[in-house]
């Protein structure tokens, strides 16, 4: 029986677990990428969401200008 020692950090795609020591240059540079890019991806959601509720105030104040005319 292996022990795993709780306090090394470890990868696991699929069924497989490797600590991240263990793993090749490319292999950790690929894991700072997706870090960087899942960051990314959740400022421009936040952004979007930004976008959209500036959009739907937009929108309702069009729609109370447009009954204003009758």
């Amino acid at each position: 029986m292996t022990e795993v020692n709780s306090n090394v950090p470890t990868l696991t795609m699929g069924d497989k677990t490797h600590p991240i020591d263990s793993l090749s240059d490319i292999a950790k540079a690929q894991i700072t990428n997706l870090q960087i890019v899942d960051a990314e991806i959740q400022r421009l959601q936040q952004q979007l969401g930004i976008a959209q509720v500036a959009r739907e105030s937009f929108l309702a104040t069009l729609q109370a200008e447009f009954s204003k005319l009758g």
